[in-house]
């Protein structure tokens, strides 16, 4: 089968994130935005517009916006819980019985997750190294889902600053803030297609003091709003991102089905390592053959293994010939056992001592 094949949009529904501080909007927003979708859907007779927003609930934003949905004819189911293995299974229920889903927040699943960890594996000075491999790779099974799964997603995410050391004239070093970032697991952010920052404008100078909210388009992939800032959002400012995906289509995110099997053997063991020690095994026993048809360290001695070696490897240096894989040593091993045993290369497990023939009685057996 090729691997490659002729390019096409096969994004066909909407992986969104959006995150802020308190109160800048995050919920609102992405219920204007999941009421648009499904209104969008049934406008244009696309599957799932008939069917419910799915609403996964960590902060009771539920309650608070299911007026909204009330108002646009739109049923709205709820699932209020903060357990990870609850993550995925709201994803599997969306893509069969939903038109959208919004989680609110991801924040919570991820600290929920890890702190339960911690607990459960009497962390009480907190994680080790050790431990986030295990958490970002069960974290990785739901960013899988997210990025493959049949359904429009939104995540809602509460913002954290990010911080970096900076030397002060002074030879001192600073931390100092240099950016906001998703409070989820470090590289989540980089899952959604379209990232949004919620913040919360106000003007105290006038009276009464105004407030509003301003989204910033921090990514878009379709580029047609990338970078772009909207002041109290409503859907209609992030439809041409919507319009460019192929809605209706068939959607296919990452292959996760590919793997590296073939770079491993059936113990799990990496192909390049056990094959380096077989490489180290081989390059022991000719060298061990060598010694038994020219044992010694006369210049004579010397000089025949110098020239199987050089017969075998078209060099006398043992260096280079360390250098060289495991294939090319195995060739030069089996075309010395030839040419000083009378045999191709052979090794019979302990236990196994009859399958073995004497030098001389193969070459017997083969005359």
């Amino acid at each position: 089968m090729k691997l490659f094949k002729k390019a096409e949009n096969t994004q066909a529904y909407l992986k969104a994130g959006i995150m802020g501080f308190a109160g800048d909007g995050k919920t609102f927003t992405a219920t204007e935005i999941a009421i648009g979708m499904v209104e969008h859907m049934r406008a244009k007779s696309l599957p799932g517009g008939d069917k419910p927003v799915m609403f996964l609930d960590t902060e009771t934003g539920s309650d608070w916006v299911k007026p909204r949905f009330d108002a646009a004819g739109i049923p709205l189911f709820v699932a209020k819980t903060r357990a990870f293995v609850d993550l995925l299974t709201a994803i599997d229920e969306a893509e069969a019985e939903g038109a959208f889903l919004l989680i609110d927040s991801i924040s919570h699943f991820w600290t929920g997750l890890c702190d339960e960890y911690a607990k459960r594996r009497g962390r009480k000075r907190g994680l080790e190294f050790s431990d986030w491999a295990w958490l970002k790779q069960e974290w990785r099974r739901f960013t899988d889902r997210y990025v493959n799964s049949n359904c429009h997603i939104i995540l809602c995410g509460r913002a954290g600053y990010e911080y970096d050391f900076f030397e002060g004239e002074d030879g001192k070093k600073n931390l100092e803030k240099t950016g906001v970032k998703m409070k989820a697991e470090g590289e989540t952010g980089y899952e959604p297609s379209i990232l949004i920052l919620m913040e919360k404008q106000m003007d105290i100078t006038t009276s009464p003091p105004q407030v509003w909210r301003t989204a910033t388009v921090l990514k878009d992939r379709s580029t047609k709003i990338d970078g772009k800032q909207f002041a109290n959002p409503s859907f209609k400012d992030f439809l041409p991102h919507i319009e460019y995906l192929n809605l209706g289509g068939q959607h296919m995110g990452v292959d996760t089905t590919r793997d590296n099997a073939e770079l491993f053997e059936e113990d799990g063991e990496p192909r390049w390592q056990k094959e380096r020690r077989m490489k180290e095994i081989a390059l022991d026993e000719i060298v061990e053959l060598l010694n038994k048809h020219h044992g010694g360290t006369s210049n004579d001695a010397k000089k025949a293994k110098g020239d199987m070696l050089e017969f075998a490897f078209n060099t006398r240096s043992w260096e280079r010939i360390k250098t060289f894989d495991f294939a090319a040593v195995s060739t030069a091993r089996n075309a010395l056992w030839q040419r000083l045993e009378g045999v191709e290369y052979q090794w019979v497990e302990p236990g196994n001592a009859e399958a073995y023939q004497e030098p001389q009685a193969a070459q017997d057996d083969a005359a």
